[in-house]
């Protein structure tokens, strides 16, 4: 894909605002205060943006075997999406204030619903605000689209295939960062460590000081460093809790790799099973 089918800069979606079929979703989201993000966007959000709301819009319910954000069922999603005004036809962009850690999974899952007309603000809320560009305050629009999505069932990957998966073959990169994965800390989950076989690929690698994504080349060496020089090798991408495992589709498609399965459940549904091997530096096996 090309780099401007995945990301729009902030020129670029001023220059769009008068579009009627433009759709714009504001994804800010604090996983320690989950309102933050909400009363951030009453404060100030970009003009006619709506506010989806990671827990409300972006997932499903949590069960006791489920992750922390799994994905909701497909029509589920479509009917979310159509509440915060997406139509079939219409131009999405997304934004958050942390790189594209939480916009990304907007993103992700429009596309996974078939719909690829979706591109992210690079730099996000921040890219905005240097250049001076205009923000309102409120609720955001209200208008309700007729999106009709269906999902696409080879772009997910779930728990009980990964456990048979051959991780020798398929790679299984993990986005969250290094102390995390190694099982040093664990300020979210129940149990620190990474799945066997999983390799680190921290999602804050793809951006720069200013949350705005490396250029094309250097993301490929990044990735052609997590796939072992293969850009065309199958993979999955996993993090906590399948939100910044899709920082991670995005870095890579615009490095021009093969498009991965996303373990949604990742780590966060992993661990529900104690059963399920576990690498930490503190036990080094479960």
């Amino acid at each position: 894909m090309r780099r401007d089918e995945i990301l729009i800069t902030a020129d670029e979606l001023q220059r769009k605002l008068a579009q009627p079929s433009l759709v714009i979703m504001d994804c800010r989201f604090d996983l320690a205060d989950p309102e933050a993000g909400w009363q951030a966007f009453r404060v100030g959000h970009i003009p006619g943006a709506r506010f989806a709301d990671l827990e409300k819009h972006l997932s499903g319910d949590v069960s006791g075997d489920s992750g922390r954000h799994p994905l909701p069922a497909p029509d589920e999603a479509a009917a979310a999406f159509r509440r915060l005004g997406v139509s079939n036809d219409s131009d999405v962009v997304v934004y958050d204030d942390s790189s594209g850690a939480f916009a990304s999974r907007a993103w992700w899952m429009l596309r996974w619903l078939g719909h690829t007309k979706v591109t992210l603000l690079d730099g996000g809320l921040a890219a905005w605000r240097r250049v001076g560009l205009p923000m309102e305050s409120g609720d955001g629009a209200a208008h309700e689209g007729d999106f009709t999505g269906r999902a696409r069932k080879n772009l997910v990957i779930e728990t009980d295939e990964l456990e048979r998966l051959d991780l020798a073959s398929t790679r299984l990169c993990d986005a969250r960062e290094p102390d995390r994965f190694r099982g040093v800390a664990e300020p979210i989950d129940s149990v620190a460590g990474h799945i066997p076989g999983a390799r680190n690929a921290p999602f804050v690698r793809a951006v720069d000081a200013n949350g705005l994504f490396l250029a094309t080349e250097q993301l490929k060496e990044i990735w052609v460093e997590y796939l072992d020089g293969d850009l065309d090798r199958e993979w999955a991408a996993m993090c906590g809790s399948g939100v910044t495992a899709c920082h991670l589709v995005v870095s890579s498609m615009l490095a021009g790799a093969s498009q991965p399965r996303l373990y949604a459940g990742s780590w966060s549904e992993w661990i529900t099973d104690p059963s399920r091997p576990v690498v930490s530096q503190r036990s080094r096996q479960r």
